[in-house]
């Protein structure tokens, strides 16, 4: 490695352990991209998800298919401000479970590899599920981007049905067509020494290749590698790369036909409409013991024993059982899969995409593997391969093949290369040659790093979300129990203003003076005096939230008959808890001082712990015994209150009602706090009629009586 890709190896390292900013990471074919992903995963302090397009690249690259993860169609996906009516939701199928929204919520880095293979509106989708779990008001949710790959290799896969529904919003598939990514700032860096291989001329042909400079010398020196009716040695380790799917099944059933074993033929069921084109391996799969076969789908059980593009050997082979070793030896019973032909169209109407099943196809998931095509080997390395461009179709197909080998002399071109074969797309090559402005500069890496010091101190010290959850709360309870809880509705108002001037304005006074200290400061982060005022900061922040809010929590514990009401109230509490927590434990993790990856994992874990969700109350279930209730501080006779529920929850019991049917909260306080010693003072308090009063009058007054007689202490005072 030159001494200048060492630099944009550990630039690069640096970009993205020390500030914010997104990158994408490109270089030829073989320059060690793989390499620097797995050297990141070693040592940065952020947590990071990496997903690829494949099920191959997901497994090179130590990660998970872009689709599983995310869980999006296959379908195109056309983001709601891409639509003509805005307020249309994002079009997600399924509800992401608390263990994923707990790790969209706390990653810090995503990471996309082979990203040349990603459409631009699955990137949409991408950023559309993080703005619904994390910051909504940014591209991806605020979270940090990482994209792998060359755009000389493998463009993304659109069949035709599917562009015809994005080719209105989207000039081209490519993922730099992106909504949001145009929307995001990033800087490029390029690996440029070459790993895959050591000869330097075979790397100068590529080269000329990728940079669409394939002179007429460059085609020869290829063509020298044609071998007119070549058949490898029947053990040799030769790979056929092909164009088209055909061309690898002609070369396979000639392999197989040679096996001595006695083949096998199983027929695919199909149902419907699923056209021939489409179908993933064979309608008649003919496999013998000894053969070389690839998995063609992801193993769709919970043991995940195979992946899409899996090679191995049938090793037992009857009617009814298919066994294959893989790599390692360990053997994988197979058995069938089913796969779905989709359709996809807009819906005039209402814009909607429109997706159904129009037929099925279920067959083991095998097909005979001693050749493949160009884009099942894209990340793959190969000593020897035979490669048939001949008729290459798209952008980087050649470039792919070729560069897939270590030396030049491992190929072996069953067909002359042409001109035809070299394809190349004006609008990745405008990209590239504006990507090359966003290399960063030692001034750029600098701000960068600084900007993104300050936005994680700043994050630790703004309260504003605390503010609006807290204020949404207090409107919340104004407007639906004032009159319920008229002293609670006033600790609300007071607690929110008093938030706002003790904690949220001085936060912001706090965050103004780390600025000044830090700017123009090169090692702010090692600045001893700004240690000293964040050490001091959580400490008083801490204080005053725990001084202002754990009353209020604490009286917040009240109970609400109105089912509605009940939820409304409880969301946005729950909603201002769950700021406050997550705030407190930043701050209590960064009282001896802050750093960048102290506070990311703090934040990261305060975002994951959360507490356990009560056990909703099934219907019919019985109402919890009321001793378990915190008071208000609007009830004034606790003891009567406490007694009074007792009541209404023994009789809602025996008579299998909820408490509220029996008698309403208001009624209860109304109670509670009036004392009434007749029926006519029942009657004057809210939520109390003829029919209670005579059903439960005289148990209510002797209740009220019994309590004045044992605690007229109380009372007097």
């Amino acid at each position: 490695m030159t001494m200048q890709t060492n630099q944009d190896f550990e630039l690069a390292l640096d970009l993205l352990q020390n500030t914010g900013i997104n990158l994408f990471l490109t270089g030829k074919a073989g320059t060690g991209k793989t390499t620097f992903l797995k050297r990141l995963k070693e040592i940065s302090p952020k947590r990071m998800i990496v997903v690829a397009p494949t099920g191959v690249a997901a497994i090179n690259a130590g990660g998970v298919t872009i689709h599983s993860f995310f869980q999006l169609s296959f379908g195109p996906y056309l983001s709601p401000t891409l639509k003509e009516e805005e307020e249309k939701k994002p079009d997600f199928k399924h509800q992401f479970r608390k263990e994923k929204i707990n790790i969209l919520r706390s990653m810090d880095l995503l990471v996309i590899d082979e990203v040349s293979m990603v459409r631009a509106d699955v990137l949409d989708a991408i950023s559309d599920i993080l703005r619904r779990y994390r910051d909504g008001s940014k591209p991806f949710g605020g979270v940090q981007l990482l994209l792998i790959g060359d755009l000389q290799q493998l463009a993304p896969v659109a069949k035709e049905d599917e562009w015809n529904v994005l080719k209105d919003y989207y000039p081209s598939t490519f993922f730099f067509e992106s909504k949001a990514l145009a929307e995001s700032s990033y800087f490029c860096i390029e690996l440029t020494h070459v790993y895959r291989q050591n000869d330097t001329h075979f790397i100068q042909l590529l080269n000329n290749i990728r940079e669409n400079r394939f002179d007429d010398a460059t085609l020869a020196q290829l063509n020298q590698r044609y071998i007119p009716n070549f058949r490898p040695a029947h053990n040799s380790d030769y790979i056929t790369l092909t164009t088209h799917n055909y061309q690898a099944q002609q070369i396979n059933s000639r392999n197989l036909a040679e096996l001595p074993d006695e083949p096998y033929t199983f027929t695919a069921t199909i149902e419907n409409d699923f056209p021939e084109y489409s179908y993933p391996t064979d309608e008649q799969l003919t496999l013998k013991r000894g053969a070389q076969v690839m998995f063609v789908k992801n193993d769709s059980s919970s043991e995940k024993r195979y992946y899409n593009g899996k090679i191995g050997k049938i090793v037992f082979i009857n009617a009814d059982k298919i066994t294959v070793a893989d790599e390692t030896g360990q053997e994988i019973d197979v058995e069938k899969e089913t796969w779905s032909n989709l359709k996809y169209t807009i819906d005039p109407e209402t814009q909607e995409i429109v997706e159904s099943v129009s037929g099925t196809f279920s067959q083991y998931p095998l097909k005979t593997a001693w050749a493949i095509t160009i884009h099942k080997s894209q990340g793959l390395t190969f000593d020897h391969a035979i490669i048939d461009v001949s008729a290459a179709f798209s952008h980087g197909q050649t470039y792919v093949a070729l560069s897939r080998c270590k030396t030049l002399e491992g190929v072996v071109l069953n067909s002359p290369i042409t001109r035809n074969a070299m394809i190349s797309d004006s609008r990745i090559n405008a990209f590239i040659s504006a990507s090359e402005k966003h290399y960063p500069d030692k001034e750029q890496l600098y701000t960068a790093k600084l900007k993104f010091f300050m936005a994680l101190l700043t994050e630790l010290f703004d309260f504003s979300r605390i503010q609006q959850q807290l204020q949404y709360a207090a409107y919340v309870v104004y407007t639906h129990l004032q009159k319920l809880y008229p002293e609670l509705n006033v600790q609300y108002g007071n607690t929110r203003d008093a938030f706002r001037t003790t904690v949220t304005e001085v936060g912001a006074r706090f965050i103004q003076q780390l600025t000044q200290m830090s700017t123009g400061n090169p090692d702010c982060q090692h600045d001893e005096r700004i240690q000293e005022r964040v050490r001091k900061g959580c400490a008083y922040f801490l204080e005053q939230i725990d001084r202002l809010c754990t009353p209020l929590l604490e009286a917040s514990q009240v109970e609400i008959d109105n089912k509605e009401t009940r939820k409304t109230v409880n969301n946005a509490l729950n909603k201002f808890k769950e700021e406050l927590r997550i705030k407190q434990h930043t701050l209590d993790n960064c009282k001896e001082g802050f750093t960048i990856s102290a506070y990311l994992s703090a934040k990261a874990k305060a975002n994951i712990d959360l507490p356990p969700a009560k056990k909703k109350k099934e219907k019919g279930e019985k109402a919890a015994p009321p001793e378990k209730i915190e008071l208000s501080s609007d009830i004034k006779h606790p003891e009567l209150y406490a007694a009074l529920r007792h009541w209404r929850y023994e009789l809602s019991t025996t008579k299998k009602l909820p408490a509220y049917l029996i008698m309403q909260q208001k009624a209860l306080i109304g109670i509670t706090n009036i004392l009434p010693t007749s029926a006519n003072d029942l009657l004057m308090i809210p939520g109390i009629g003829k029919k209670l009063i005579e059903n439960y009058g005289a148990e209510l007054i002797a209740l009220v009586e019994e309590y004045k007689k044992n605690f007229h202490d109380v009372i007097d005072n």
